[in-house]
């Protein structure tokens, strides 16, 4: 569990951006150094992010949510920042997750999932961001995690050379987009937050690249931390390709890049368990290896089903600490 104390000069930094007094309230944690917490002051409130150097660095984070809202999506307002000490005063987009709307109303489901899918349709209408590129070196370094930490964590010595050799025309198709698109990166129900007016706020777009306009489809309807039914899937699908006219290419790069985000969150959900004592992400695995499945039962993955075949038997794919432990 993460430590939710406020950072010591919390009050301070408040203080000179005219929140004196202030209350502040644990929010959140996440699976990188970030904690969040809701800051109180007469009848407003912000949410202070406390990204402590040299484990993080804020700055990417601000310059993309200006660089949303500048082309009219709800990225957060800045309302003060100390970049040198890792703080930023942000807008309060309240406690409307559209995870925990879906719960509460599961019915809700499919209008919810349309309105995130236009609003990528919309985000993709404009060129990417001044952003480095979602290129082969980062996917193939993403898709190691998998041998560098799920293989050992469940007793599988795992060849690196045949693994990436896999891989190889599997990222060709995918590698430099004709027009690549600011990719969010973690795109998902989780940091999707319901706004007045029927919009959703965007929250966790600091590690966002230019890349392949798939990825942030395959980050929302493959979502790690929640169940999203096939069904689900393949509508959403249908309506990205019929707003945008994408064809069966893009339907091939969605499944490329779902197996590889997913082999990569193994291996990072088992590193989080592993080295950084989160065993919350173990029992995760399971979910992301039922997508990693579906996407390696289509041809374009067929050298890399071959490799999962032939390395990793049924009985090691699931949660890595249970298996460990057997």
């Amino acid at each position: 569990m993460a430590d939710m104390t406020p950072p010591a000069d919390a009050a301070c930094f408040l203080a000179a951006h005219g929140w004196a007094g202030a209350t502040i309230a644990p929010l959140a944690g996440d699976a990188s150094f970030r904690r969040y917490f809701r800051v109180h002051e007469g009848g407003r409130s912000a949410v202070l992010m406390d990204a402590p150097p040299p484990h993080e660095d804020p700055r990417p984070f601000v310059d993309i949510a200006r660089w949303l809202a500048e082309r009219g999506f709800a990225a957060p307002a800045i309302l003060a920042a100390d970049l040198d000490r890792g703080l930023v005063l942000l807008e309060d987009f309240g406690d409307d997750r559209m995870r925990e709307a879906i719960l509460a109303a599961p019915d809700r489901a499919h209008a919810l999932y349309a309105t995130a899918i236009d609003l990528l349709v919309e985000l993709h209408r404009h060129e990417a961001g001044p952003l480095r590129p979602y290129n082969r070196a980062e996917l193939e370094r993403e898709a190691g995690l998998f041998v560098d930490w799920y293989c050992p964590a469940v007793g599988i010595e795992a060849d690196t050379a045949s693994y990436r050799a896999a891989w190889d025309e599997a990222f060709a198709a995918v590698e430099a987009p004709a027009a690549p698109v600011t990719v969010l990166r973690d795109y998902h129900a989780e940091n999707l937050m319901l706004l007045g007016g029927g919009g959703l706020g965007l929250l966790d777009f600091q590690d966002a690249l230019a890349g392949h306009r798939a990825y942030d489809l395959v980050s929302l309807l493959q979502d790690a931390r929640r169940d999203v039914e096939p069904e689900i899937e393949a509508a959403m699908l249908a309506r990205y390709r019929a707003a945008t006219g994408a064809g069966q290419d893009f339907v091939d790069a969605y499944h490329i890049l779902g197996a590889q985000r997913n082999a990569k969150i193994l291996g990072i959900f088992t590193r989080l368990w592993r080295r950084d004592g989160k065993p919350r992400y173990g029992a995760m695995c399971p979910r992301v290896w039922r997508y990693l499945e579906r996407d390696l039962a289509m041809p374009p993955l067929a050298a890399v089903a071959r490799w999962f075949d032939a390395t990793v038997p049924p009985g090691k794919r699931g949660n890595p600490m249970e298996i460990a432990a057997r």
